[in-house]
């Protein structure tokens, strides 16, 4: 069989698995072990099955995943979110559309002190959505802010994509971390401008509400001071050099627990089940990185990423059209896939490519980031859209899509931006390289 009959194979009979309900990181581990059996026997095969494990348990980078996934639970026990929000629409509420946008700003603040865009967006489901609705905001229009919201915190480092994503490649988690800021930056203000020319499209969908008092705008920006000290100390001792990111997450995860122990509002009860939910979550995404290691050896050994640089190659197209027919791909891939796990299992295919076409594989580092931000929320599987769905079930899954739609176009452009020009990611890391 040929290299590309070989791929093709291996991931039909991974969608196989998939479709019968094995666990996708299970379902990897199969594939592979069996794929590298039939070309090497299945004496390495099964030494590859110890090898791999042990060493990615034995990583160093991979344990920074677990301490921000504590951060985000100790941050959400503080009631971060809740100070982060009423900050934000303490001074934006007046405006036509300010609950909008302070909770965009809210999630992309919190999103620095939580390690998951679920949790993200679940957190400001409650503590946003309620406040929106009550104010006479239209419920697609509030449930597809919050949901957007949610989706930034993948772009907002310290993110677990972005760990995930270095982990894969063997790229500097730092370097991925600055070279997403201005993307970051850049999507919070498109996100911004899609909720204003929503508001002035359609002004009932965000009534105007009345200016509050000096001194509850004071009140709530105090509130919000160990959030934002929280913010300070990591960030500043990260980028400062202080701090490597493997000392960032555990001061992250540290400082959070402090703090939610000072303001008395973690329990015993909230604590257990923040640890076992990490646990839970932790243990999964290892799963799925030890199962895309094995993959990525079984199509190595085939030498299915030569075969289809080679094919990609012979070509009439440009590299950008090259680059735009991928990024179509995964937007397919995203709305019916788990996100993190197609990124795994396509960048053995995919990153040979892109590196051949002569990008940077940090800024397609950035480009698979905001592609899963799509994935997360464009139909008919997004799953923040879900996870909003079911903390407000009262709001039909079409007009939180309906709701979303802005969005989704302000990540498109973002999207397009990003892939015509590259230097947008890679300005800031060459900047501080000196």
């Amino acid at each position: 069989m040929t290299p590309l009959a070989i791929g093709a194979v291996g991931l039909a009979a991974l969608g196989a698995l998939i479709l019968l309900q094995v666990p996708i990181g299970f379902a990897m581990i199969i594939v592979g072990i069996a794929g590298y059996a039939l070309q090497a026997g299945w004496g390495p095969a099964f030494t590859l099955l110890a090898s791999e494990p042990s060493g990615l348990l034995a990583s160093v980078d991979l344990a920074t995943v677990p301490l921000f996934l504590m951060m985000g639970t100790f941050a959400s026990a503080a009631g971060f979110s809740s100070d982060i929000y009423n900050a934000a629409a303490a001074l934006l509420g007046h405006r036509r559309g300010g609950l909008a946008y302070a909770t965009i700003g809210g999630c992309a603040a919190f999103g620095a002190v939580c390690g998951s865009s679920t949790a993200t967006a679940a957190t400001f489901a409650k503590a946003a959505l309620p406040e929106m609705l009550a104010r006479g905001y239209a419920p697609g229009f509030s449930a597809g802010t919050i949901a957007a919201g949610g989706t930034m915190k993948a772009l907002i480092p310290p993110s677990i994509v972005m760990v995930l994503y270095c982990i894969s490649t063997q790229t500097f988690i730092f370097d991925l971390f600055v070279a997403a800021l201005v993307p970051a930056v850049l999507a919070i203000a498109l996100n911004l401008l899609a909720i204003w020319v929503t508001v002035r499209i359609d002004p009932n969908v965000a009534p105007q509400a009345r200016r509050i008092a000096w001194q509850a705008r004071i009140a709530a920006l105090r509130a919000a001071i160990p959030a934002a000290l929280l913010m300070l100390t990591v960030f500043g001792g990260l980028y400062s050099g202080v701090f490597t990111v493997n000392e960032a997450a555990s001061v992250a995860a540290v400082l959070s627990l402090a703090f939610a122990v000072a303001r008395r509002r973690l329990t015993w009860a909230a604590l257990w089940r923040g640890l076992r939910e990490t646990a839970s979550a932790t243990a999964m995404i290892y799963v799925i990185i030890i199962g895309a290691s094995v993959f990525t050896y079984f199509v190595t050994l085939a030498k299915v990423p030569e075969a289809l640089v080679a094919f990609v190659g012979e070509l009439p197209l440009a590299p950008l059209a090259i680059v735009a027919l991928i990024l179509i791909a995964y937007l397919i891939l995203g709305a019916v896939f788990d996100e993190i796990a197609a990124m795994l299992i396509t960048l053995p295919f995919v990153l040979p490519i892109v590196l051949n076409l002569g990008y940077d594989p940090i800024w397609w580092g950035v480009i698979n980031v905001v592609v899963i931000e799509l994935g997360m929320i464009i139909p008919p599987i997004g799953l923040i859209v879900f996870i909003v769905h079911g903390l407000a079930p009262q709001i039909a899954l079409r007009t939180i899509y309906r709701g979303v739609a802005p969005f989704i176009a302000a990540d498109l452009v973002l999207l397009a931006l990003l892939a015509s020009f590259p230097q947008i990611a890679l300005w800031l890391p060459a900047v501080l390289k000196g």
